[in-house]
């Protein structure tokens, strides 16, 4: 628990320690592949986090606010889908914010947020506790890909996943079948998974989604250098690069790059990284689905969905999804 932290009768919290990773190992591999390429969740350090808040107001940016709407709406038919004193656990629960639309309704026994920010999680936890004092909260810092669960006890109940934001879509379709599997074989026959996904569209649509007309976009996106610099010792200059974000078509995903604005090196202690003018680095996928391409990808995973929700203009959908025969 972090020192000198506020305590409440309601809020349980286990620091089991993820291990950091070796980042810099990790980035330097990106940027010597042929294609340079860095994860994503390197554009989420604090700084990054804030402007992705901020992403999620703005006009064009449809899919927080749809989602936000549906589990609103239909909060009452997602409590018959989870049933009765369900343990709700939320892998990258960050400030839990769209699991309150869905509380009072659904009422799990426990509610567990998992997050690898120790401070952040624990902090979220306090408030949503304060918030809803009759919910018994089991936060958790781990990696949700390792073993944490092997390391916790949890309150008896079936489990539910509820994984929303379209973070799914961050994984290739691959990776997110061996995500979605790797699930169903951990939380068992009796259990579910709540899902949000982001539904392909018209190009308009989102080309002004990921290239909102303030630039907060671009800033979030340029943004990644600072978590380079700090991980690699590197000498990246934001201002040789500009944001690019499109559709592609062909593997239905929206694809985010910085490009380099001239021909220039980026020292990294030592170790030289050339870039040529109009070279990218890719930051981040994020593929869209239709409702049969996702409904196939479950099937595989070995789910079957039980119940989908929509919004009117079909922007968003969410998924209650259980295991198959």
């Amino acid at each position: 628990m972090p020192a000198a932290a506020p305590k409440l009768a309601n809020v349980f919290f286990e620091d089991q320690h993820p291990a950091a990773g070796d980042s810099r190992a990790e980035l330097v591999a990106g940027l010597r592949r042929p294609q340079k390429q860095i994860k994503p969740k390197y554009l989420y350090d604090a700084r990054g986090s804030e402007l992705f808040e901020q992403i999620t107001l703005q006009q064009e940016y449809y899919p927080t606010r749809t989602e936000m709407a549906i589990l609103n709406q239909h909060a009452a038919e997602i409590a018959v889908c989870c049933g009765d004193d369900c343990v709700l656990i939320e892998p990258g629960s960050g400030s839990s914010e769209k699991v309150r639309l869905i509380l009072d309704n659904v009422r799990p026994v426990s509610y567990v947020p998992l997050d690898i920010s120790v401070e952040f999680l624990y902090e979220s936890a306090v408030k949503l506790g304060r918030e809803f004092p009759w919910l018994n909260i089991h936060a958790i810092c781990a990696d949700f890909s390792d073993s944490w669960q092997a390391r916790t006890n949890l309150s008896s109940g079936r489990r539910v996943i509820f994984y929303p934001g379209s973070t799914i879509g961050n994984m290739d379709p691959q990776d997110a079948q061996t995500f979605l599997s790797g699930l169903r074989h951990w939380i068992g026959d009796d259990s579910g998974v709540l899902i949000g996904v982001d539904l392909q569209k018209s190009e308009q649509i989102l080309h002004a989604a990921y290239n909102d007309a303030k630039g907060v976009t671009a800033e979030f996106n340029l943004n990644i250098f600072n978590s380079i610099n700090k991980y690699t010792g590197a000498n990246f200059n934001p201002e040789n690069f500009y944001h690019q974000a499109f559709y592609n078509q062909t593997l239905k995903r929206i694809e985010m790059h910085l490009v380099s604005k001239k021909n220039h090196t980026v020292d990294i202690e030592g170790s030289v990284i050339a870039f040529d003018k109009g070279e990218s680095l890719h930051t981040e996928n994020s593929y869209k689905y239709s409702m049969e391409s996702f409904t196939s990808l479950c099937n595989a995973a070995g789910f079957v969905v039980t119940k989908s929700w929509l919004d009117e203009e079909e922007l968003f959908s969410v998924y209650y999804l259980t295991v198959g025969e």
